[in-house]
């Protein structure tokens, strides 16, 4: 509920803070005395948008503080990232919270919005406003034409909330597959309009059946070739020198061991011994025989034939120009778009294509949204049916003697929230016949419905405080008193506040402000009091006998309080 509004330099305003409590509160004033003022900076919560006109002495500055949100809020607040404020109650009994939003308006109309000290966007304001305050005024009807706003009040009514966060999560779930579906197609389609070009760019890489490390091979390999004939004279040299001929080193090493076999190394000390010529003299000639047989090895295998030379060019050339057409960064990864191409021309003959079981599970869905919906459908139905009669007694009490009202479930596409459409139809005359309230001339009538129906309403759903903005206008007598009285209950339920010129309304309220604007110095300024007994005795009169307050509007207007008691 609004606990404490206060409001700085807006208009005539120069400074008002107010503190409200439970029930049904009275706002009463002349006409002009600044109560549409009031209205105006607390719709500035909502929402509504900012006009510099109205900002007096450089900055505008609206604040109010609401407790006892409601809970299922807190995500909406975490969501947005704006700290949800809870505090213990006093007595240790449980918990409360508490919503500040704060709106500043500079002269030339930039506006600054807080909620919970921080600063937001007028989107955000606008999302979390209107969930805390809704101002309802004689020709706003909104709440009654939308149908979202039509087909909630029903789930409410009915009890179909717990049915329906369950069909929406399969509903998200039957999204998803709508959407991994429509993607599948539309890739396929986009597939099949390049499928030419994709054999095309296949059979190139079919041809050239590229490897992973295939071409650094093949370099090195023409690298070597392309220098054989050098090559191979520099490794026939080398076998020269290191054969067993006249100038080759086996042959010397040969004749050295020879001599080495006829020397006793003994004679020469213990150190001479320890270094055992002989064996090393037989290691050096194993090695250089093992290096000469590999140097023949290279020699034998060495291929000059030029055609060979011809095929490895020929093979390097057709990688550089693959490399070159398919743009990418080098051989290797011709070899994974060769095995990527072929995926996508397999799922376009239908190898391993997912887009079948997908659409298995969609259809398995949809049989589930079905029944879950139908047992919606059912639910919705018989509370629309209670909705509509409780709406129908109320708003007879209200002078509607020929209102004809019905609460209709006609089937629709499924969406997130079931298979069907809810519309509120009415028709205030005998010969008149039913239609969407939207259709409806708005007026004294419709707004006793709207009352009506937020009173039936309020006992049932979460709603945020309602300012009732002269709703009662065009009524009088009896009605004005049944009015007044239906206010007062939904008093019972939330935070009520009724700006009247009724007596029998203002007579109704738990608590009751007046707005005037007085006169000082060289302006007029809007003030607001909350009135006490006798106070409210004298304004109540003055309501009934007008400028003049006689004994006997005074004795009336205790008569309409005791009897509000």
């Amino acid at each position: 509920m609004l606990r404490r509004l206060g409001i700085r330099n807006y208009a005539l305003i120069e400074g008002v803070d107010v503190e409200f409590g439970p029930g049904m509160t009275v706002i009463t004033g002349e006409t002009g005395s600044g109560k549409s003022i009031m209205l105006g900076a607390l719709s500035l919560l909502t929402g509504g948008r900012a006009d510099s006109r109205v900002v007096a002495g450089g900055k505008s500055r609206i604040e109010a503080t609401f407790e006892d949100v409601d809970p299922e809020m807190r995500r909406l607040f975490e969501g947005r990232g704006i700290e949800w404020v809870a505090y213990d109650d006093a007595d240790g009994t449980g918990t409360r919270n508490e919503v500040t939003i704060r709106r500043e308006i500079a002269a030339e109309g930039r506006s600054k919005i807080y909620i919970n000290d921080t600063q937001v966007t007028l989107a955000t304001l606008a999302a979390i406003g209107p969930k805390l305050v809704y101002i309802h005024s004689q020709h706003a009807n909104a709440g009654l034409s939308d149908e979202a706003e039509q087909l909630h009040v029903v789930d409410v009514f009915s009890g179909t909330i717990p049915q329906l966060e369950d069909y929406r999560r399969d509903f998200r779930r039957f999204a998803a597959l709508r959407r991994d579906i429509d993607r599948v197609k539309e890739r396929n389609a986009k597939n099949r309009e390049n499928e030419e070009f994709l054999r095309f760019q296949c059979g190139q890489l079919d041809a050239l059946k590229p490897k992973k490390g295939e071409l650094t091979e093949i370099e090195k390999r023409y690298e070597v070739l392309s220098d054989a004939d050098e090559i191979k004279q520099r490794l026939a040299s080398l076998a020269a020198l290191f054969g067993s001929g006249d100038r080759g080193m086996l042959g010397d090493v040969a004749e050295a061991r020879g001599i080495v076999d006829k020397i006793d190394f003994s004679l020469f000390g213990r150190d001479v011994e320890d270094q055992d010529i002989p064996a090393r003299m037989e290691v050096m000639e194993t090695e250089i025989r093992d290096i000469a047989d590999a140097i023949d090895d290279m020699y034998s295998g060495l291929d000059t034939n030029p055609a060979a030379l011809e095929r490895l060019s020929s093979r390097m050339q057709a990688y550089y120009a693959a490399v070159k057409h398919f743009k990418v960064k080098d051989a290797d990864e011709l070899a994974d778009l060769h095995i990527k191409l072929k995926q996508e021309l397999g799922e376009l003959t239908g190898d391993g294509g997912e887009l079948p079981e997908l659409e298995r599970q969609a259809r398995e869905m949809a049989r589930v949204l079905k029944e879950k919906a139908a047992v919606l459908t059912r639910m919705r139905q018989e509370g629309a049916r209670l909705l509509g009669d409780e709406i129908y007694a109320a708003a007879r009490t209200l002078g509607l003697p020929n209102l004809k009202f019905e609460v209709r479930v006609s089937p629709a596409k499924l969406t997130s929230t079931g298979g069907d459409r809810v519309e509120f139809l009415c028709a205030f005359n005998r010969n008149a016949t039913l239609q969407p309230v939207g259709d409806t001339a708005s007026g004294g009538e419709m707004s006793r419905l709207m009352l009506s129906l937020k009173a039936v309403v309020a006992r049932r759903m979460n709603m945020p405080t309602i300012v009732f903005d002269e709703v009662d206008t065009g009524v009088s007598g009896e009605i004005a008193e049944q009015m007044g009285l239906m206010m007062r209950r939904m008093g019972d339920d939330i935070q009520v506040m009724a700006i009247t010129h009724l007596p029998q309304v203002a007579a109704q309220g738990v608590e009751h402000f007046k707005v005037y604007k007085r006169d000082e110095g060289d302006r007029t300024v809007t003030h607001v009091e909350k009135l006490d007994h006798e106070a409210r005795v004298s304004e109540i009169a003055a309501m009934i006998s007008g400028s003049e307050v006689t004994e006997a509007a005074r004795e009336n207007a205790r008569a309409l309080l005791s009897a509000s008691r």
